[in-house]
């Protein structure tokens, strides 16, 4: 038997289509996790023998028996359809109704700028400028993290924003920046 001429597995496959494709890592993990559990919530079929009523009872058990949350769902959804789609390419077949996950809900917790004072008042550091400017200019998280010295533009009122949410790079205005340029400072490698 040539093990050369072996058609690449499944989850390979999915892969290589999602990197093509460009998806993040993240989402990658995280489809190749709803694909996995879907082939054993069926005793280890592949999915090119199943079509939409196993796709059903899956969902049906994700949101009856498991109860995930509706924004969970919905990544398990996306990540089988985007197997049939453009792994399999196959039709997936009518899925027909299935218990939806409720969507809570929820109203936005918005601070009060006193409150906001209060929790900046309680960090220091390099933890107090990404609260700032998390704060000052309505970064996510993981942008600030992201943010280097380089992207912020005092004479402009500019921070450059890298491989925001949907992996663009844009500029992002400020009125005022929160912190003198001052205190910034990087850590100097040792002499030694």
């Amino acid at each position: 038997m040539d093990t050369h001429n072996k058609p690449p597995k499944l989850m390979d496959r999915v892969k290589a289509t999602m990197r093509v494709k460009r998806y993040s890592p993240r989402t990658e993990k995280t489809y190749c996790y709803w694909i996995r559990y879907f082939i054993r919530f069926h005793g280890v079929r592949h999915p090119a023998s199943m079509g939409g009523s196993e796709v059903r009872a899956f969902l049906e058990h994700l949101a009856v028996e498991r109860q995930v949350a509706a924004a969970t769902h919905n990544q398990a959804l996306n990540a089988i359809v985007f197997l049939y789609r453009h792994v399999l390419e196959q039709p997936l077949g009518e899925i027909g109704e299935f218990s939806r996950a409720k969507r809570p809900r929820r109203l936005p917790v918005v601070l009060s700028h006193e409150e906001v004072m209060r929790v900046l008042s309680h960090l220091s550091g390099s933890m107090y400028l990404m609260g700032t400017l998390m704060y000052g200019s309505g970064l996510r998280l993981i942008e600030t993290c992201r943010l280097r010295v380089r992207d912020i533009d005092y004479e402009r009122q500019v921070i450059t924003v890298r491989a925001g949410k949907a992996t663009r790079t844009e500029p992002l205005c400020c009125q005022r920046l929160v912190f003198p340029p001052c205190s910034i400072k990087s850590p100097r490698p040792n002499s030694n």
